[in-house]
Parts: structure tokens; C-alpha cells; sequence
């Protein structure tokens, strides 16, 4: 539990341009709290406009709002600094080679924890508060972190491709629909995406029944050849059985034979010696 108060307090103390704990902190009418040279080089970029806005939730002031140190914010950030809290404290939020990243962050980057495929920009989880909290972002349609948003944009017409030709088999935006795409079937991406996993849910039934199945025709198999091997054991037992009766049967007849023979010799050897005597 402490540890999750600490990570809260960095990021209370953090300025969300340069991402590091607040120096010389500043608190703007809308309630935010920036670093006084980050919020002063912000607002230098927008002088031309004479419209200047907060960077998290873009309410604008007019006039230039004058800066004024917040005593209580920088007693805050001291005293977090001497329990040896710094800015490595909070390296796991920021963007690395594999991470995308936050398209609103300056400087060192935040990861970004949803993409918009309306605005087709990626925010962290401060810079995408505004979706959560204003009616204006209800309709936008947020998706896990994407590097590919640019690919739902038309090439011809630099639109969000929020249509799906049928006829043609590929996404296309509204002025496709009206222009090259005139006459063809086309529905909302939304639509499509609808039923093409209506379709794969249906699919994925018919491929887990087909594997149950399987499963039972692989144990029927199974069985059948488990009673083939039962029944070849018990053949060859039984010609076993009969082979040896067999072997036993001509054994005998082989000693009858011999008994016979000797018989005979032993006749006609008497019969011999009957005619030399008389």
C-alpha cells in the first residue's frame, strides 16, 4: 500500500509536457499544474492565436493567464525528493523501442494506453482523460495501443475509412462510398466487423464440434483396435492350443507306427526261424 502512495505522489508532482517532477510549479485556472518554463514555452507557441490552452484538457484563457509559484506544490516535490523519489522513479510509464507511444507528450514520451481510431492518436492515461470526461469524445472509438493507425486512413481522400465495400472486398471512407464505390454493396466497417465475428464465432463452433467429433471417432478407432488385438491375442493362443494338439497327435501316431514296424520285424523273424527248423 505504501508503495502505490508513492507512484500517486509522483505523479501528482509530475509536469505532463516534460514528464518530470514539476519545477518551479505553476497551477493554471483550469486546476492543472505544469513546470513554469514548460507552461511559459507552451503558451509562447500559441501567442500567435491569442487563444491559450491547457495541454490535458485544452480549455483555452483569454487573456494570457499571469503565473504564480504554488508554495504548497513545491514544499510537496521537496519533500518527495529527499525520500530519494526522482524522475527514475517512473521509468515503467514511459514509451521504450517496443511501446507505443503518446502522440500528446513533449519530450520523454508516456506509453500510450488506448489509441482513438477517430482522432488516430495514441494517449497515455493522463492525455486521455478528455474521452473519459467530455460528451464531445462519447462516440470515439478507443482500441488497444496501435502503431497502425495511419492505415485506416483513405490514401485518396485522407479520410477515416468507416465504410466496407463488399463488392470490392476492402475498407474505404465515405467519399469512396459516393465516388469509385457508387452502386457497390457497402456497409459500415462497424457492420462488417459485426458480422465477420458472428461468422468466426459460429465458425469456431463448427471446428470444436468437428474436433469432438474427431475425439470420438479416435476412441472408437482406439477401441475397435484394442478388440482386434484382443481377438489376434486369443487366435493366436488358440492356434497355439491346436498346434500343439497337433504336434502331440503326430507324436503318438509316429510311435504307433514304430511299435507296428517293429512288430512286423519281430513276426517275420520268428516266422524265419520256424521254416529253418523244420
Amino acid at each position: 500500500m505504501a508503495q502505490k502512495g508513492v507512484q500517486l505522489d509522483q505523479e501528482t508532482i509530475s509536469c505532463s509536457i516534460c514528464l518530470d517532477p514539476l519545477k518551479d510549479a505553476v497551477t493554471i485556472p483550469c486546476g492543472h499544474s505544469y513546470c513554469m518554463s514548460c507552461i511559459q514555452t507552451h503558451w509562447d507557441g500559441e501567442d500567435g492565436k491569442n487563444i491559450h490552452s491547457c495541454p490535458q484538457c485544452r480549455q483555452t484563457f483569454t487573456p494570457r493567464p499571469v503565473l504564480v509559484k504554488s508554495t504548497m506544490l513545491a514544499d510537496l516535490v521537496e519533500q518527495l525528493k529527499k525520500t530519494g523519489l526522482g524522475p527514475a522513479a517512473a521509468d515503467h510509464y514511459y514509451a521504450g523501442a517496443e511501446d507505443v507511444a503518446c502522440d500528446v507528450c513533449t519530450g520523454r514520451r508516456l506509453k500510450a494506453v488506448k489509441s482513438c481510431l477517430v482522432c488516430l492518436v495514441s494517449y497515455c492515461h493522463k492525455h486521455l482523460q478528455p474521452h473519459h470526461e467530455s460528451a464531445a469524445f462519447k462516440k470515439h472509438k478507443l482500441v488497444d495501443p496501435s502503431e497502425k493507425l495511419q492505415e485506416n486512413v483513405c490514401s485518396r481522400h485522407s479520410e477515416v475509412m468507416k465504410m466496407f465495400c463488399r463488392t470490392d472486398h476492402q475498407c474505404i471512407c465515405y467519399v469512396c462510398s459516393v465516388d469509385e464505390h457508387k452502386g457497390h454493396d457497402t456497409v459500415t466497417s462497424a457492420a462488417e466487423r459485426t458480422e465477420r465475428q458472428t461468422e468466426l464465432v459460429v465458425s469456431r463452433e463448427k471446428i470444436q464440434q468437428r474436433i469432438k467429433n474427431k475425439q470420438k471417432d479416435v476412441k472408437v478407432l482406439q477401441q475397435e483396435a484394442e478388440d482386434i488385438s484382443c481377438s489376434a491375442d486369443e487366435a493366436v493362443e488358440k492356434n497355439h492350443k491346436i498346434l500343439t494338439e497337433l504336434i502331440r497327435l503326430l507324436e503318438e501316431r509316429r510311435r504307433d507306427v514304430e511299435r507296428h514296424i517293429r512288430s512286423k520285424e519281430e513276426t517275420e523273424v520268428n516266422f524265419h526261424g520256424v521254416c529253418a527248423l523244420d
